[in-house]
């Protein structure tokens, strides 16, 4: 077994491996497009590497179809269930990292009236999808994903009131300077 740095990226598989038991590559793709992927950007193309790495350094088994697609299976090795409590059970003092790409164009200048109305429109779809999700909650079961999604509809919300905001303040602006400007005859 070799020693090698488990990433965000290798836990996302092991966490989705201990719901899953045996899962292909893709069928992690899968899990994390419906669940975490909600929240966390992550290549696809890492879903189909990391567990081929995590198997060759213990954390995984893996087999293979002797047939058809010769599709390889992953499951959670000793190593790896110990790996994720271990991670599970360390604080995490590091503040999340907001990655916005429209709040980037935000800073620099961009159009604030045309990146509301788009933003608006983004967040407010986001929240539908997330309201819907929520209505599937039962309230058994495992609460993480649930309360992972409840501060997810809590950011939709604050995000939308921010971009709706914006569409105010830049409609008021833009109507105080057409009164203030000198009407053509």
């Amino acid at each position: 077994m070799q020693a090698i740095r488990l990433t965000p990226i290798s836990f996302i598989v092991l966490g989705l491996l201990s719901w899953a038991k045996r899962a292909t590559p893709y069928d992690l793709k899968q899990m994390a497009s419906a669940s975490v992927g909600q929240f966390w950007t992550l290549p696809h193309s890492q879903l189909y590497a990391e567990p081929a790495r995590l198997a060759r350094a213990g954390y995984l088994t893996e087999d293979q179809e002797q047939g058809g697609r010769h599709r390889k299976r992953y499951s959670l090795a000793d190593r790896g269930r110990e790996a994720l409590d271990d991670w599970l059970g360390a604080l995490t003092p590091e503040p999340y990292v907001l990655r916005d790409v429209a709040l980037l164009k935000l800073f620099f200048g961009a159009n604030v009236a045309e990146l509301a109305e788009g933003q608006l429109e983004t967040h407010r779809r986001k929240l539908a999808e997330y309201k819907a999700l929520g209505e599937l909650d039962t309230g058994s079961g495992q609460r993480g994903p649930w309360l992972a999604l409840d501060l997810g509809l809590r950011h939709e919300r604050v995000t939308v009131r921010f971009w709706a905001e914006q569409m105010r303040t830049n409609k008021e602006e833009r109507q105080t300077r057409a009164r203030r400007s000198p009407r053509r005859s």
